[in-house]
């Protein structure tokens, strides 16, 4: 019995080119088609933009993408064993996807999807458990803004994905809320359930949708930003006097001339805070 696009069950796929799912590279496969499909089109306008997709796996989100119109896909894919199934789906839909062999914490973005001009690009991906959050700082705190991607349609563990779109106050609110909504509109879309992948994990995942806005909320330098939220929420039980010593100068001080109560908690203050303190670095 073959899917909905003539290319067989994913797992007959796996069983076919013998894959198991590696847990030191954060691997969970996705073989639903239908909610693959329903990641797809959470991403809107595939047609009009080049899409990237880190770590496809066997291909079950690519697929996905690609019935539902995607008329170029860049899956980057560290594992080789998976590149056979990827060729397959390949000369299914002659032209319309490519694979780069390689790891996405070390691939230059901007060569990838061509440079100023090109096509503009959607990232849309199952992220590895592993390497989601560093990638996800990586492309909201570059230097160029608005950067080269027109959205983020990811897939993390629902712990994640809740500190991500947290407001300030929650107990959730993190460094990744900070450096999310600082720059962009993100939100959580939907859950899917351990059950829907192979092995299935021991936690629900969630898909968030993050839009970047043409200028930041607030001005600051992004760099200065992320190094000021790992400190604070890295000892985030601590007061800022505390938690921010050897990261701002003069600390107590530099907070109260900034209006900031020096025993507050870092989920405490909102993105304005951060970014005031972060001009003072």
């Amino acid at each position: 019995m073959s899917g909905t696009d003539g290319l067989p069950p994913l797992r007959d796929v796996i069983g076919e080119h013998q894959l198991s799912a590696k847990k030191n590279l954060g691997q969970n496969f996705l073989l639903d088609i239908n909610l693959t499909r329903k990641i797809a089109r959470a991403a809107r306008s595939l047609e009009d933009h080049t899409i990237i997709e880190v770590g496809p796996g066997p291909g079950g989100l690519t697929r996905g993408l690609l019935m539902e119109g995607a008329k170029k896909v860049i899956a980057i894919e560290r594992d080789e064993r998976v590149l056979p199934a990827l060729e397959q789906i390949s000369a299914a839909y002659p032209g319309r996807l490519e694979i780069i062999s390689g790891d996405a914490l070390k691939t230059d973005w901007q060569e990838i999807v061509g440079g100023a001009g090109a096509t503009p690009a959607k990232i849309v991906a199952n992220l590895p458990y592993n390497i989601a959050t560093a990638l996800l700082v990586g492309w909201l705190s570059g230097d160029q803004w608005p950067p080269w991607f027109s959205s983020l349609t990811l897939m993390f563990q629902k712990e994640v994905a809740e500190r991500i779109v947290a407001p300030s106050g929650n107990k959730a609110f993190g460094r990744l809320s900070v450096l999310s909504q600082w720059r962009a509109d993100a939100q959580k879309l939907f859950d899917v359930p351990a059950r829907a992948f192979t092995p299935p994990p021991k936690v629900t995942s969630s898909i968030v949708h993050i839009t970047p806005h043409k200028t930041p909320r607030f001005d600051c330098d992004a760099k200065a930003l992320e190094r000021l939220t790992k400190a604070a929420f890295g000892q985030r039980r601590k007061m800022l006097r505390a938690s921010l010593k050897g990261t701002l100068p003069n600390t107590q001080e530099t907070l109260k001339n900034a209006g900031i109560d020096p025993t507050l908690r870092a989920e405490q203050l909102d993105i304005k805070d951060f970014c005031a303190l972060a001009k003072l670095l």
